[in-house]
Protein backbone atom coordinates (compact mmCIF):
# COMPACT_ATOMS: atom_id res chain seq x y z
CA UNK A 1 0.00 0.00 0.00
CA UNK A 2 1.15 3.53 -0.76
CA UNK A 3 -0.13 6.69 0.87
CA UNK A 4 0.28 10.04 -0.87
CA UNK A 5 -0.32 13.40 0.78
CA UNK A 6 -0.23 16.65 -1.16
CA UNK A 7 0.38 20.05 0.40
CA UNK A 8 1.21 23.59 -0.63
CA UNK A 9 -1.95 24.64 -2.40
CA UNK A 10 -3.60 27.97 -1.81
CA UNK A 11 -4.78 31.24 -3.29
CA UNK A 12 -2.36 33.25 -5.39
CA UNK A 13 -2.62 36.16 -7.80
CA UNK A 14 -1.97 35.70 -11.48
CA UNK A 15 1.74 35.78 -12.18
CA UNK A 16 2.56 34.37 -8.77
CA UNK A 17 4.16 31.10 -7.75
CA UNK A 18 3.38 28.10 -5.61
CA UNK A 19 5.25 24.91 -4.82
CA UNK A 20 3.27 21.77 -4.22
CA UNK A 21 4.68 18.81 -2.35
CA UNK A 22 3.61 15.20 -2.36
CA UNK A 23 4.89 13.01 0.45
CA UNK A 24 4.75 9.25 0.01
CA UNK A 25 4.82 6.45 2.52
CA UNK A 26 4.50 2.72 2.28
CA UNK A 27 6.37 0.89 -0.42
CA UNK A 28 9.66 1.69 -2.11
CA UNK A 29 9.08 5.21 -3.34
CA UNK A 30 12.33 5.45 -5.29
CA UNK A 31 11.09 2.86 -7.78
CA UNK A 32 7.91 4.73 -8.71
CA UNK A 33 7.13 6.92 -11.66
CA UNK A 34 5.24 9.83 -10.15
CA UNK A 35 2.74 12.09 -11.83
CA UNK A 36 0.84 15.30 -11.25
CA UNK A 37 -2.69 15.78 -12.50
CA UNK A 38 -5.28 18.50 -12.02
CA UNK A 39 -9.01 18.74 -12.26
CA UNK A 40 -11.02 21.92 -12.59
CA UNK A 41 -14.77 22.01 -11.87
CA UNK A 42 -16.73 20.44 -14.68
CA UNK A 43 -13.63 19.25 -16.48
CA UNK A 44 -11.84 15.94 -16.82
CA UNK A 45 -8.70 15.15 -14.89
CA UNK A 46 -5.77 16.54 -16.85
CA UNK A 47 -2.16 15.40 -17.00
CA UNK A 48 0.24 18.06 -15.76
CA UNK A 49 3.53 16.20 -15.72
CA UNK A 50 5.49 13.20 -14.56
CA UNK A 51 8.95 12.31 -13.33
CA UNK A 52 10.88 9.08 -13.70
CA UNK A 53 11.94 6.98 -10.73
CA UNK A 54 15.36 8.62 -10.42
CA UNK A 55 14.35 12.11 -11.50
CA UNK A 56 16.40 11.81 -14.66
CA UNK A 57 13.45 12.38 -16.94
CA UNK A 58 10.53 14.75 -16.61
CA UNK A 59 7.62 15.32 -18.94
CA UNK A 60 5.28 18.28 -18.81
CA UNK A 61 2.03 19.05 -20.56
CA UNK A 62 2.26 21.74 -23.21
CA UNK A 63 -0.09 23.95 -21.22
CA UNK A 64 2.44 24.25 -18.37
CA UNK A 65 5.76 23.79 -20.14
CA UNK A 66 8.12 26.63 -19.41
CA UNK A 67 6.20 27.60 -16.25
CA UNK A 68 6.11 24.43 -14.14
CA UNK A 69 8.88 22.08 -13.13
CA UNK A 70 8.80 18.71 -11.40
CA UNK A 71 11.46 17.37 -9.11
CA UNK A 72 11.83 14.65 -6.52
CA UNK A 73 13.88 13.88 -3.45
CA UNK A 74 13.93 10.13 -2.96
CA UNK A 75 15.67 10.50 0.39
CA UNK A 76 12.59 12.37 1.61
CA UNK A 77 10.04 10.29 -0.32
CA UNK A 78 8.73 13.51 -1.80
CA UNK A 79 8.05 15.03 -5.17
CA UNK A 80 7.49 18.68 -5.94
CA UNK A 81 5.65 20.75 -8.49
CA UNK A 82 7.05 24.25 -8.79
CA UNK A 83 4.49 26.46 -10.47
CA UNK A 84 5.54 29.88 -11.73
CA UNK A 85 3.74 32.52 -13.79
CA UNK A 86 0.42 31.12 -12.68
CA UNK A 87 -2.68 31.89 -14.70
CA UNK A 88 -6.36 31.79 -13.71
CA UNK A 89 -6.77 28.76 -15.97
CA UNK A 90 -4.37 26.86 -13.69
CA UNK A 91 -7.07 26.91 -11.01
CA UNK A 92 -7.86 23.31 -10.12
CA UNK A 93 -7.45 20.58 -7.55
CA UNK A 94 -3.98 19.15 -8.01
CA UNK A 95 -3.30 15.47 -7.40
CA UNK A 96 -0.14 13.44 -7.24
CA UNK A 97 -0.16 9.82 -8.30
CA UNK A 98 2.16 6.84 -8.24
CA UNK A 99 2.75 4.15 -10.85
CA UNK A 100 4.34 1.28 -8.95
CA UNK A 101 4.85 -1.43 -11.52
CA UNK A 102 5.59 0.07 -14.91
CA UNK A 103 8.88 0.20 -16.77
CA UNK A 104 8.43 3.50 -18.56
CA UNK A 105 9.69 6.94 -17.63
CA UNK A 106 6.31 8.62 -17.61
CA UNK A 107 2.63 7.89 -18.02
CA UNK A 108 0.22 10.56 -19.31
CA UNK A 109 -3.13 8.90 -18.54
CA UNK A 110 -4.77 8.89 -15.15
CA UNK A 111 -5.67 5.21 -15.39
CA UNK A 112 -1.98 4.29 -15.63
CA UNK A 113 -1.49 5.20 -11.98
CA UNK A 114 -2.10 2.93 -9.01
CA UNK A 115 -2.28 5.31 -6.07
CA UNK A 116 -3.56 8.84 -5.61
CA UNK A 117 -3.39 11.57 -3.04
CA UNK A 118 -6.42 13.44 -1.78
CA UNK A 119 -5.62 16.57 -3.77
CA UNK A 120 -4.80 20.16 -2.90
CA UNK A 121 -6.68 23.20 -4.17
CA UNK A 122 -4.87 25.82 -6.20
CA UNK A 123 -6.78 29.01 -6.96
CA UNK A 124 -5.31 31.72 -9.16
CA UNK A 125 -7.09 35.06 -9.10
CA UNK A 126 -6.97 37.48 -11.99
Amino acid sequence: QVQLVESGGGLVQAGGSLRLSCAASGRTFSRFVMGWFRQAPGKEREFVGAISWNGGSTTLANSVKGRFTISRDNAKNTIYLQMNSLKPEDTAVYYCAANVGGSGSYYPRWNQYDYWGQGTQVTVSS
